[in-house]
């Protein structure tokens, strides 16, 4: 592997770190370009070659799956969660998430078991990952 290739790589893994860290922060491509250090149309470019989803895709999948975890193992209404994860409406929030998991976040709610103590955190992660 190049000099070149692995500082592309971990220009991308550490915007990556950021989205993983501030999902829920106002994150737009302009923001993460910076990050990078390079002009948003290559980031775009990049981010997607390297790991095989847009930017904002990778944002929604995260935000998405922070929210199953919440409508899991709280009690909490279906808004609240959409506005924590960092969604800015309900409608977006509930046509992303159908989107990503098949079902809308009222029916997943109901129908996902709590996890909470019963098994670890890492599988229960892999077990309920959405897809890209």
């Amino acid at each position: 592997m190049g000099r070149d290739v692995e500082e592309t790589n971990r220009r991308m893994l550490r915007v990556r770190d950021a989205m993983d860290r501030d999902f829920a922060q106002p994150l737009d491509v302009p923001a993460l370009a910076r990050i990078a250090h390079v002009s948003q149309a290559h980031f775009t470019r990049t981010f997607r070659a390297t790991f095989g989803e847009t930017p904002h895709r990778y944002l929604q999948r995260r935000r998405v799956e922070r929210a199953m975890f919440l409508l899991r193992e709280t009690d909490r209404s279906v808004t609240d969660i959409c506005y924590e994860v960092g969604f800015g409406s309900p409608a977006t929030f509930s046509r992303t998430f159908h989107e990503i998991v098949g079902r809308p976040p009222r029916t997943y709610r109901k129908e996902a078991p709590r996890t909470a103590g019963a098994v670890p955190t890492c599988f229960t992660k892999a077990w309920t990952r959405p897809s890209a």
